[in-house]
């Protein structure tokens, strides 16, 4: 089961860093185009909802990067921050739920809830 870890780590901090990308896409579109707009009243607008949209998304994308390097290292509160957010993705239809499904088989499965009993990557020496 520590390869499954290892590749639970690696997925969260790939999909969790595309949708740190996209926050940075979605910011520099939205603001980006509300600076270049002629109209007075849309151009603030524009700029603020891309700022909070951003924001958003970066502050759900984070944690699962935070997770995803803490679980290689057998962390056992990345173990629940990534449990957490795989049940949270069991409602993020198709990729979300497959991922969500994914870390719940392998987060609670017997043989890797011993994994995460020690400190970090004295847990795998025991």
């Amino acid at each position: 089961m520590q390869q499954h870890v290892r590749v639970l780590g690696w997925i969260y901090i790939i999909f969790h860093a595309f949708g740190l990308i996209g926050a940075i896409i979605t910011f520099i579109i939205l603001a980006g185009s509300g600076m270049l707009v002629d109209d007075p009243e849309a151009a603030p607008i524009l700029v603020l909802i891309g700022t909070a949209l951003g924001a958003f998304m970066a502050i759900l994308s984070i944690p699962g990067i935070i997770g995803g390097i803490f679980l290689m290292r057998y962390e056992n509160w990345a173990r629940i921050l990534v449990l957490i957010l795989g049940f949270l993705n069991l409602f993020n239809f198709p990729l979300g739920t497959a991922l969500g499904i994914y870390t719940i088989y392998v987060l609670i499965h017997d043989d890797t809830v011993p994994l995460f009993r020690g400190q970090g990557a004295s847990a795998q020496a025991q």
